[in-house]
C-alpha cells in the first residue's frame, strides 16, 4: 500500500463556483491534503508560509512570503505572459500546467482551417453571403491533400494528434520541435527547431501549435514568411505573440503566400479595423479553438492526479520547465 504524506493545498484567488466546486471534491478524494481556499489576497498572505503547493497565479510578493512551498498548478496550459517572472524560475518549486487537455479540439479546428482552405471555402463563403454563382475551373481552387506536405511547427499532443489527422488525407507530414527526438508513426519526418528554416520552403501548410515563450515571440516575420511558398497557407493556433501581424498582412497583400487561418493573435480581441478582417484569403476565428466538452472535467483529473501525486512522493503530471515557459 502506498503510504500518503498530509500537506497543505492553497487555492489562491480569485475563486469561482467553479474552482469552489473543485475544491469540495479535492477535499473527499484527497484526505492527506489541509485544503485553504483563499478568497481574498489577505487569506491567500495569511496561508502562504505554510503552503506546500498551491494552485492559480502566483504574485512575487506572495512567493517572497512562501517558506515551504514546493509545486505550483498553473490555472493555464499556457499563462499569460508574466507567470514566469524571473524569481518564479529561479525558484525551487515545480510548476505543474493544464497542457494536453485540448488536444483533439484544437487538432480539429486546424483540420477544418486545412479542409476549408483546401476546398476553396475561403472564396465560397463570400460568395454565399453576396448570393453569387460563380463556378471555378475545373482544375483551379483545389489543394489535392494527398500528395501536399504539411509542416507542424511544435510537436506536442496538439501537434502529433494534427499530424496523425493530416495523415489520414495521404498528407506528407514534416515537423520541427525544440525538446522531442522520438519520431510518432505519423509523422514523416522530425527535424530540430533550428531546421525550421531548411524547411518551411517545402510546405504547403505552415501549422504553428507552439506555445508562447522567449523563444518563439515574434519569429513567425518577414523573413519567415518569404522562405514559405506563394502557393502556401499558414495556420496559427498556438499563441499570438508568436506572429508579426503586421508581418503577415504584407506578406498576404503581396502575394507572398496565398492566405492564412488564425485563432490568435498579437492583440485580442482583435481590433475591428485591423486590415485582416478584410482581405479575401483570410479565415478568423475569435480564440476559441480549444472549445469543446469535458475541459473543466480535464483540468480537474490533472489537478486531482498531481495532488495524489505530491502526498505519494511520485512524479507530477505536465512539469513545466520554467525558463522556457512550458
Amino acid at each position: 500500500m502506498t503510504s500518503t504524506n498530509a500537506f497543505t493545498f492553497l487555492m489562491l484567488p480569485p475563486q469561482t463556483d467553479l474552482t469552489r466546486q473543485w475544491a469540495r471534491r479535492l477535499a473527499e478524494l484527497v484526505p492527506a491534503m489541509n485544503l485553504i481556499v483563499a478568497e481574498d489576497a489577505e487569506t491567500a498572505a495569511a496561508a502562504i508560509p505554510t503552503a506546500d503547493a498551491a494552485f492559480g497565479t502566483l504574485p512575487a510578493e506572495l512567493l517572497a512570503k512562501a517558506k515551504s512551498l514546493r509545486w505550483l498548478q498553473a490555472p493555464q496550459a499556457a499563462p499569460p505572459a508574466g507567470y514566469y517572472y524571473p524569481e518564479l524560475v529561479a525558484h525551487g518549486l515545480t510548476v505543474t500546467n493544464f497542457r494536453e487537455i485540448y488536444n483533439d479540439h484544437i487538432s480539429a479546428h486546424i483540420l477544418a482551417f486545412v479542409l476549408a482552405f483546401a476546398r476553396g471555402l475561403h472564396v465560397f463563403i463570400p460568395q454565399q453571403l453576396r448570393h453569387e454563382w460563380k463556378k471555378p475551373p475545373e482544375d483551379q481552387g483545389v489543394v489535392p491533400l494527398p500528395g501536399s506536405t504539411a509542416l507542424i511547427v511544435g510537436l506536442g499532443g496538439i501537434g502529433a494528434e494534427t499530424a496523425r489527422l493530416l495523415s489520414a488525407f495521404g498528407m506528407h507530414v514534416l515537423a520541427v520541435d525544440a525538446r522531442r527526438t522520438d519520431k510518432p508513426d505519423h509523422v514523416d519526418e522530425l527535424h530540430p527547431a533550428d531546421a525550421l528554416d531548411t524547411v518551411l520552403p517545402r510546405a504547403d501548410f505552415v501549422i504553428l501549435t507552439v506555445p508562447h515563450t522567449p523563444a518563439t515571440e515574434g519569429f513567425f516575420n518577414r523573413a519567415r514568411f518569404s522562405l514559405m511558398k506563394p502557393t502556401a497557407f499558414f495556420i496559427n493556433i498556438g499563441r499570438g505573440l508568436t506572429t508579426k501581424l503586421d508581418d503577415l498582412v504584407a506578406a498576404l497583400k503581396a502575394g507572398t503566400i496565398a492566405g492564412a487561418a488564425l485563432d490568435v493573435y498579437e492583440q485580442e480581441p482583435l481590433p475591428p479595423n485591423h486590415p485582416l478582417w478584410g482581405l479575401p484569403n483570410v479565415l478568423l476565428t475569435p480564440h476559441m479553438a480549444g472549445y469543446g466538452p469535458h475541459l473543466n472535467e480535464r483540468r480537474f483529473q490533472i489537478i486531482q492526479d498531481n495532488c495524489r501525486a505530491f502526498a505519494e512522493g511520485r512524479p507530477l503530471r505536465n512539469v513545466v520547465d520554467k525558463a522556457t515557459w512550458f
